[in-house]
């Protein structure tokens, strides 16, 4: 946080953040964070890491009060705005919350919640000015809880400290050279690393802008991009998905003016979810521009990327991130040899602390001599690395055989007739688990004509041997396809 607060100094004239069509300066921040925080202790001298959760739209009052609940010694834990009243819950009794700040649209939902369950409840813009000095924070100071998104059972609450938060966010600003002069557009869901840290974080910790849409919208994101004030842009490949679709639905000469634009922009990233290789291509005709593609979760941040200079390799994540030490491990842990996948292992202070209340789960997640255990298996090409798939989800064993199904997804997503696809393991008594794809069509697809021409681009034993076509695929809010979900649909 000292060095969040260093750098606002510095910039404190600076426009920090763009909200509904509001601009907010760097001192703006500081001064409204510490009303805040002052307000959040209250006769007390320092939170002294108790929980704080927060459901504040995206903007200037969402960052006010992530600023707030660390310069008053709390922990921020965010909630998802599009979770039901059960998930709420669950955060705010999982995490022991004691505190919960919510823009005003959200009170009548959280009211009885909070009265229920005694916890101090705070409405933004009913705060009065009151001021008091704010605690010290140091670095090894809890800072944030993150739940993860619970596809196989309960989410897990993920803790970060501030040291953890710092490496997290330098790491990136080195890599991809941001700068003061720098503005980004964010639409990204904000109880997740990939909005908090590599966006809102990364352009605050750099001086640099943070433009913010409410909801996502094809129409007003080319209409940002139109403006000229962007020059970096990330998003999940879902977007990227919508965007191209959208696009491809404008006049021409809409179609050139957006190219135009967008061939200005400094950086494009994708991520969250794998990128398919045919949004990639479209991607880079319609923008001029490579995705730069990387791999990290709510754990340990980002830990591999593609370079900023130098060739970004479709379907690959790169290489290691400053700060980030990776090994590729068999299932004893020890390094597998060249040109062979393994599960992802990670070291360096990016590597998050611990499982709030759960010592198993963390002892668990780690290898008797402190490497965090990914779940994520991938192998090293020409330098670059190359997510298989999760452990658990994508890796289907069938007939002795190991396969990635995202390797699947990708020669199906070239089918002309296929929008989309996700593909699973389903359990099978002959095979252990039975290959299986979900397809998104807009027209009829025989399967017997589908099957022959996916056995003239890979083996027969990875070819699936059961469809299902669906109108759209279970996803969370990050755009992640949920396989458990998918399951259920067979």
């Amino acid at each position: 946080m000292h060095d969040f607060i260093q750098i606002a100094n510095k910039h404190a004239r600076s426009i920090a953040i763009v909200s509904n069509n509001k601009s907010y300066t760097y001192q703006e921040l500081l001064t409204s964070s510490a009303l805040l925080a002052s307000l959040l202790l209250r006769n007390a001298h320092d939170l002294n890491e108790q929980r704080v959760c927060y459901m504040v739209a995206p903007g200037f009052d969402y960052v006010k009060t992530q600023w707030a609940i660390w310069r008053a010694g709390g922990i921020a834990v965010p909630l998802c705005l599009s979770h039901p009243l059960p998930s709420l819950q669950y955060t705010l009794e999982d995490s022991q919350a004691t505190i919960l700040i919510t823009s005003p649209q959200f009170k009548l939902q959280l009211k009885n919640l909070t009265e229920q369950k005694q916890i101090r409840l705070i409405i933004l813009g009913e705060e009065s000015e009151v001021q008091s000095n704010l605690p010290n924070i140091s670095l090894e100071r809890k800072a944030m809880i993150l739940y993860t998104s619970g596809t196989t059972n309960l989410p897990k609450g993920v803790v970060s400290t501030h040291n953890n938060l710092k490496a997290q966010i330098s790491s990136l600003v080195v890599a991809w050279k941001w700068s003061e002069q720098d503005s980004i557009l964010c639409l990204l869901p904000l109880h997740h690393v990939h909005g908090i840290v590599n966006v809102v974080s990364c352009a605050l910790y750099s001086g640099a802008r943070c433009n913010f849409l409410q909801e996502f919208d094809p129409a007003k994101v080319f209409e940002v991009f139109k403006r000229g004030d962007i020059n970096v842009f990330m998003a999940v490949p879902t977007i990227y998905f919508k965007l191209i679709s959208y696009f491809e639905s404008l006049p021409t000469t809409e179609q050139v003016a957006l190219t135009e634009s967008m061939k200005k922009f400094r950086l494009m990233v994708s991520g969250s979810a794998a990128l398919p290789i045919t949004v990639m291509e479209k991607w880079e005709k319609i923008s001029g521009h490579t995705l730069l593609e990387r791999y990290g979760m709510t754990e340990i941040g980002m830990a591999l990327s593609n370079p900023y200079e130098g060739e970004r390799k479709a379907g690959h994540v790169g290489l290691p991130l400053p700060g980030v030490s990776i090994r590729l491990a068999d299932e004893n842990h020890k390094d597998v040899k060249q040109n062979e996948a393994g599960e992802i292992l990670v070291k360096g202070d990016n590597v998050f602390h611990q499982y709030w209340n759960k010592p198993e789960a963390t002892r668990d997640a780690f290898t008797s001599n402190g490497w965090f255990k990914t779940g994520d298996v991938a192998i090293i090409e020409d330098g670059y690395y190359r997510i298989m798939g999760r452990n658990s989800m994508d890796i289907i064993k069938s007939g002795g055989y190991k396969i990635s199904a995202l390797e699947i997804e990708e020669v199906l997503r070239t089918h002309p007739a296929i929008q989309d696809c996700a593909v699973v393991g389903l359990e099978n008594e002959e095979w252990g688990e039975l290959v299986a794809a979900a397809i998104m069509s807009n027209e009829s697809i025989d399967i017997k004509i589908l099957t022959e021409w996916m056995k003239e681009r890979m083996p027969a034993y990875r070819v699936p041997r059961k469809y299902l076509i669906v109108e759209d695929l279970p996803r969370n809010a990050m755009g992640k396809v949920t396989k458990n979900d998918l399951k259920k649909l067979f």
